[in-house]
């Protein structure tokens, strides 16, 4: 999938889609719920009402030759992961990456809108039973605040102390770590917008060129639903209440506007444009 905003393009490469399972992360997602929002289906849940979702990661090329990687999903060989079969994965995300025009040497920069697992695990890969970052001519950009609060020797768990020390801690290590502040500009058609609540320091992103615009959610929202039903938060938001109004500022200041919105864990076609829908939104397609 690929989209072009101006001079910029964005192309999204697939580490792993699911269908259903996804009520552990959105409990209030129910089959009958979801089937009352009919314009979900087909592209972001089945007729079943079962939620799609995608693991992917975004590669925004600028016309000045920057290609700068948006989250790194999973991972291969990682341990101790909360969900079972994330653990010890074998996936060929580094060779689809390549195949999508994108070698890991050719990666100027890697961002992490948070330091979730599903969207640090390819900052690194296992040689010679060695964490070593998976894009070694990247600087890696971690949000200040992000960074503060996950690098407290007792912040979450034991899982997300696991993903801390596999997929983050080795970038620190290796000296490609940049911290930068939540409205930190990446170049002239990137910038970083602050939209905290699923985390401390969560950051969307935000793309301008030739007068177009488009903008990452990172985990704002996991799944379009969420745009029907703001107040749906997911298990994993560190302030649901925060999270909630995060959407509503953000989708709600994008509602009848021109911007591409690219959804991180949109399945599908991934994208399109936000219109008010009674008390809510709705996503309009783009491919």
């Amino acid at each position: 999938m690929r989209w072009t905003i101006g001079e910029v393009t964005i192309n999204k490469v697939v580490e792993l889609e699911m269908a259903g399972g996804s009520r552990f992360l959105l409990p209030q997602a129910t089959p009958e719920e979801v089937r009352g929002i009919p314009w979900l289906a087909p592209h972001f849940a089945d007729e079943a009402g079962r939620l799609r979702l995608s693991i992917h990661a975004l590669i925004i090329e600028t016309p000045a030759g920057r290609r700068i990687l948006v989250d790194t999903c999973l991972g291969n060989d990682k341990q101790g992961r909360r969900i079972p079969h994330w653990n010890g994965r074998q996936g060929r995300f580094l060779e689809d990456l390549a195949e999508a025009g994108y070698p890991a040497e050719s990666i100027d920069t890697v961002l992490c809108t948070h330091l979730h697992v599903d969207h640090v695990g390819w900052n690194t890969r296992l040689l010679d039973g060695r964490w070593v970052p998976s894009f070694p001519r990247a600087r890696y950009v971690f949000g200040r605040r992000e960074f503060a609060h996950w690098s407290r020797p007792e912040a979450g768990d034991d899982s997300q102390r696991a993903v801390f020390a596999d997929s983050v801690q080795p970038i620190l290590d290796a000296g490609l770590a940049e911290l930068v502040e939540a409205d930190h500009r990446l170049c002239e058609e990137v910038q970083l917008v602050p939209s905290f609540g699923h985390t401390p320091g969560h950051v969307s992103v935000l793309i301008r060129s030739a007068g177009e615009e488009a903008l990452i959610t990172g985990d704002i929202a996991h799944h379009p639903c969420q745009l029907a039903r703001p107040d749906w938060s997911s298990t994993a938001d560190s302030d649901p209440r925060q999270a909630e109004a995060t959407r509503h500022a953000i989708f709600g200041g994008l509602a009848g506007r021109p911007v591409l919105v690219v959804g991180t864990h949109f399945a599908g076609p991934s994208a399109g444009r936000v219109v008010r829908d009674g008390a809510g939104y709705r996503l309009l397609v783009c491919w």
